[in-house]
């Protein structure tokens, strides 16, 4: 949520020194920085039987890690993976921390600056419990391009608002973890319907756009039907790398 004028009223004056010193040292920097906004995945859950508990992938396996490492120099690569997380509604079952647009606003203003802010949500947003459409889930995702568009409001940086590429998730597998079989039950068909709505909004919105199911295959998601092995990670690294290539060009 963004912080109210009043708050923003009272920092103002402490932010004066800084915005000048950190906005000359963005003129020198050559580096492109990026953040990677997502759920478990962007995590780095690594999948098992059962489904918890669990630990992340080595850090090479885990695809905003793989992205990075094909793009090479010259670029900085943020993760803000958080499991569980959904674009704008918040879980009941972990009040106060699962609602992605409450905490987007917060975490691009820590990391500033960016250059591109890369989204990948929806899977959580499919939960039966929640009882979301694909379009509902869309316009969520709508809302997040809209957080990065319009900034964070407070006025203390120099820097505008990074270029946005919106992903839609990547598959389900055939089979679900009885953990969590219920939560996702339908979760594959709303999830298989995102990618043409989120390239609906995204083009609407001026933004890039990449359907991770053209690179992540059924047989890339582990034992628990959610979470990608570490060949679905690799192949998803390395084609946002070409797109991500293709938006700096």
């Amino acid at each position: 949520m963004k912080l109210g004028s009043t708050l923003r009223a009272v920092a103002f004056g402490c932010a004066l020194l800084p915005v000048t010193a950190v906005g000359a040292l963005a003129q020198d920097d050559a580096t492109s920085n990026i953040m990677v906004f997502g759920d478990s995945i962007t995590w780095g859950w690594l999948p098992k039987d059962p489904i918890t508990p669990t630990v992340r992938h080595a850090e090479e396996d885990r695809w905003p890690i793989i992205l990075g490492a094909a793009l090479g120099d010259g670029y900085n690569i943020v993760t803000e993976g958080l499991s569980g997380r959904t674009t704008n509604v918040e879980d009941p079952t972990a009040l106060g921390l699962m609602d992605g647009a409450d905490y987007l606003d917060s975490a691009i203003v820590s990391h500033e600056p960016l250059d591109l802010v890369i989204i990948m949500l929806g899977t959580n947003d499919t939960k039966s419990y929640l009882d979301r459409s694909p379009l509902e889930i869309g316009l969520g995702m709508g809302e997040l391009i809209n957080i990065v568009q319009e900034g964070s409001g407070l006025g203390w940086y120099e820097y505008g608002p990074p270029t946005v590429l919106v992903i839609s998730p990547p598959p389900l597998g055939e089979e679900i973890d009885p953990g969590a079989a219920e939560a996702f039950a339908g979760g594959a068909e709303k999830i298989a319907q995102l990618p043409p709505i989120y390239s609906a909004i995204a083009e609407a919105a001026g933004v890039h756009f990449f359907d991770a199911a053209t690179v992540v295959e059924i047989e890339h998601v582990g034992a628990d039907g959610i979470h990608l092995l570490a060949e679905g990670n690799a192949a998803l690294g390395a084609a946002v790398a070409e797109v991500v290539q293709g938006i700096f060009e």
